[in-house]
């Protein structure tokens, strides 16, 4: 470890750069699905869901060469998303709020877990990138994540309790999450640089298995298109269910 190159100084602002913008996804993911669990279970649930964001990056990073090459491994990881954020959406004012046993918790943890084994691994990627292959640097990335998720987990759920309306954010910003992932997937953009050839861009880089991403319009192009699916479907269902509820009770 060179103290005095400025490479490696440079590479540590990013990695913390890197860890203060993608944690926020996955502290926004625990707050959400902790949000309507007691008082008590809530600090247990930013714990849990925080170790299991640090566990899946620490075993992506044992592995991410090969699963960033595996075959509509991000569609399925970003449908994972798209169904996590409608369903935290509808679960919104339901009554989650008043559902007070233990196994409650372990839905939470479950909910963080799916979202983050299909987030972390594009977190683990960007951490890998900024370290250029100095170990001590991407395992202080990883451990960075850590405070980073609690706090920000805590810091969301306080303002999710004053603002209800920042879990239809939180939910289109999942959307936007798995609008990315969708066109990043090894699949989607090899049929893409067959059938339309300017959408995609080449990545001379040696150590990514893919070699392609999806050029700048396709890419916010998906993103948008993601989490206006979410909100406009969490809604449409939110309206329908509000309706037989409504229904029913006459």
């Amino acid at each position: 470890m060179d103290f005095s190159s400025p490479i490696f100084w440079v590479s540590l602002l990013q990695i913390i750069w890197i860890d203060l913008l993608l944690s926020g996804d996955n502290a926004v993911v625990i707050a959400l699905a902790c949000r309507s669990l007691p008082e008590k279970q809530r600090k247990w649930g930013i714990l849990l869901g925080a170790a299991a964001a640090v566990g899946l990056r620490i075993i992506f990073a044992l592995a991410v060469s090969y699963l960033l090459g595996v075959p509509l491994l991000k569609v399925v990881g970003a449908l994972l998303l798209f169904w996590i954020a409608i369903k935290l959406v509808l679960d919104e004012g339901g009554d989650g709020h008043h559902v007070e046993s233990a196994d409650s918790l372990w839905k939470a943890v479950r909910t963080i877990a799916i979202a983050d084994a299909v987030m972390s691994l594009d977190n683990v990627v960007a951490i890998a990138a900024a370290a250029r292959g100095h170990a001590e640097l991407f395992i202080f990335g990883l451990l960075l994540t850590i405070p980073l998720i609690i706090f920000g987990s805590q810091l969301i759920l306080k303002l999710i309790s004053r603002f209800p309306a920042l879990i239809w954010f939180g939910a289109a910003l999942l959307g936007w999450i798995a609008g990315e992932m969708l066109v990043s997937d090894k699949v989607v953009l090899e049929t893409m640089q067959t059938m339309m050839p300017q959408m995609v861009e080449t990545i001379a880089d040696p150590e990514d298995p893919v070699g392609l991403k999806p050029a700048a319009l396709p890419h916010y192009l998906a993103a948008v298109i993601g989490a206006v699916f979410v909100v406009a479907f969490g809604w449409i269902a939110k309206s329908r269910r509000s309706e037989a509820a409504v229904s029913g009770s006459h």
